[in-house]
């Protein structure tokens, strides 16, 4: 009987391929792709490659076509970067291995959500997909359901489950997001704002409960805004009924933003000693919002942060960046 032919090969390169039309580096590998793709005997390699490794004379047999014309196709797709070749010895001498080196590959095009009148890309963030925490009891995180974990629990926060919450509360520290930086590098930034349904956070709740709440981009603190109060007079627009009543509720709508000449809450200037370029927005790969309560705040009143299906507003964290 005979035998299965197998061959190692090390797979080196990124197995998830993203990239994004508004950055001039992806160009040259976009149009490598592009042609790779564009010729069926290669989808066809690529296929076949996806889960085993084979030789120059293998993928010819199995497809029925030249060796030769084999060699150039895998030159191309090698190009591109969606396989990788080996040599490797073989019954009479050293023979060339391929695989498929990618899983999935994603092209983002900057302009599908700029709005023409404004230029205004938006992106939202659910409140559950924060990347750091550091905070402090009275803690909890809760989706449309009710609690997840326990309350006044540090380790709630880094269970795999927070990513479904629609209510996060806690006393003092920070969360942070990162949402992916997709700036169009040909466009010049006007304003980069984030907009959340946000209170203080006191036990059960109080209408008069004031809290210094600071909003950080990047690393750079862009104002800080005292929430008036935990609000639960009356249950909120979206609140689910498995919620309680003589809880937080509800929140308020903030934005808080940064342009050239300093950063804002609700269009109103706030801290004139910032601009956009202190944001340093086009030497990262993700842009880092932070909401805090710190401790040196003069109102240290706790945060609600409120989801999609929370409080009186549908969204999770909105991310709008205008361009001139």
């Amino acid at each position: 009987m005979e035998k299965k032919k197998t061959h190692n090969i090390r797979i080196s390169q990124d197995r998830n391929i993203s990239l994004y039309l508004g950055n001039p580096q992806h160009r040259d590998r976009i149009l490598k792709i592009g042609k790779a793709l564009s010729v069926p005997a290669r989808l066809e390699i690529l296929d076949i490659l996806k889960n085993t490794p084979r030789s120059l004379q293998e993928i010819s047999s199995l497809l029925n076509i030249p060796l030769s014309s084999v060699a150039l196709h895998v030159k191309v797709l090698e190009e591109a970067g969606l396989i990788i070749t080996e040599n490797q010895s073989g019954i009479r001498g050293s023979m060339r291995v391929c695989l498929c080196c990618f899983s999935t590959f994603s092209l983002t095009s900057f302009n599908a959500d700029v709005d023409s009148s404004d230029k205004t890309v938006s992106m939202e963030m659910p409140i559950g997909n924060y990347f750091d925490c550091n905070i402090t009891p009275i803690c909890g995180i809760a989706d449309e359901n009710g609690s997840i974990g326990a309350y006044d629990s540090v380790n709630t926060f880094y269970s795999p489950l927070r990513t479904r919450a629609e209510l996060i509360w806690f006393s003092k520290g920070f969360l942070e997001y990162r949402f992916p930086n997709i700036l169009n590098s040909k466009l010049q930034v006007e304003e980069i704002s984030f907009s959340m349904e946000i209170c203080s956070e006191a036990a059960g709740f109080l209408e008069n409960w004031p809290s210094d709440i600071t909003i950080s981009i990047n690393d750079v603190e862009v104002a800080t805004y005292t929430s008036p109060g935990d609000f639960g007079a009356r249950r909120g627009k979206l609140t689910p009924k498995v919620w309680s009543n003589g809880s937080s509720q509800y929140g308020l709508l903030k934005s808080f933003s940064v342009k050239n000449d300093g950063g804002y809450i609700d269009g109103y200037l706030q801290n004139h000693e910032i601009s956009i370029a202190d944001l340093k927005l086009e030497e990262r790969h993700h842009i880092s919002l932070k909401i805090a309560v710190k401790d040196d705040a003069v109102h240290m009143g706790g945060v609600n942060i409120f989801g999609s299906k929370f409080g009186d507003y549908p969204q999770g964290i909105i991310m709008n960046i205008t361009y001139q």
